[in-house]
C-alpha cells in the first residue's frame, strides 16, 4: 500500500482568489507561470502542511486534475487493480479523512 499527494493547480493563488487564511498563514503565491515555479510552490505547500508521504507534480497542462476532478483538493483510494475504490466529494468540505480510513479498512489485501 502506498500514499501519494499529487500537486495540481494552485487552489488559491494571490493573483486569482486569495484567501484570508493564506494571508494569515503567510502562504501567498501567485499562479505559477511554468513547471519550475509550480515545483517551488508545491514544495512550499508540502513543507507547510507537514505532508510526510511522497508528493508529485501534475503536468503543467493538468491532465491528472482533469481526469480526477481534483481541484481544489480531493481524496481518492485506488485499488490494486487500478480502479477507484473511494472518491471523496471536492474539498475543502469533502475532505474527510475518516471516510477514507473506513474505505481503507474495507479493502481486502492480498
Amino acid at each position: 500500500m502506498a500514499f501519494l499527494t499529487v500537486y495540481i493547480t494552485e487552489a488559491h493563488p494571490s493573483d486569482v482568489w486569495q484567501m484570508e487564511s493564506n494571508v494569515k498563514d503567510k502562504v501567498i503565491f501567485a499562479s505559477p507561470k511554468d513547471e519550475m515555479e509550480r515545483a517551488f510552490v508545491a514544495g512550499a505547500c508540502v513543507r507547510k502542511l507537514g505532508i510526510k508521504f511522497p508528493a508529485v507534480l501534475d503536468d503543467f497542462d493538468n491532465p491528472t486534475e482533469r481526469a480526477y476532478t481534483g481541484w481544489p483538493d480531493r481524496l481518492y483510494l485506488i485499488g490494486a487493480d487500478g480502479r477507484v475504490v473511494y472518491k471523496a466529494p471536492p474539498g475543502p468540505f469533502g475532505f474527510k479523512p475518516d471516510e477514507l480510513r473506513k474505505a481503507l479498512q474495507g479493502l481486502k489485501l492480498p
